[in-house]
């Protein structure tokens, strides 16, 4: 017997195997449960890439989408500046017509 094929039948624990959850089964073949468990585990962990990839992208675009929403502050700190100055004196909100109750009291 080769050192190799001694080295691996003395770990493999005279033909118990070992999943990856740690347990040691005593057969050398997987059930039908353990096969479908392990395609499952697999898929769910692709899936989960795929989820937190997606999280990140989103995320970027928000940050990029924020960024371009606050440089727009200068701006709007320009028209509301510029609403102020131009607003009337009095308190009157000019957009509203009076009524004529409103008109008779100032005669």
């Amino acid at each position: 017997m080769s050192r190799a094929s001694t080295f691996h039948a003395s770990t493999n624990g005279g033909g118990a195997q070992s999943n990856p959850a740690g347990e040691i089964n005593a057969s050398s073949t997987k059930t039908y449960f353990e096969v479908q468990r392990e395609g499952l585990m697999r898929e769910i962990g692709v899936s989960m890439e795929s989820v937190l990839q997606n999280i990140n992208k989103l995320n970027r675009s928000l940050e990029g989408i924020i960024s371009v929403g606050n440089e727009f502050s200068s701006v709007e700190a320009l028209w509301s500046h510029f609403e102020n100055v131009m607003a009337p004196k009095d308190g009157a909100s000019g957009d509203a017509p009076e009524t004529e109750e409103e008109q008779v009291a100032e005669q």
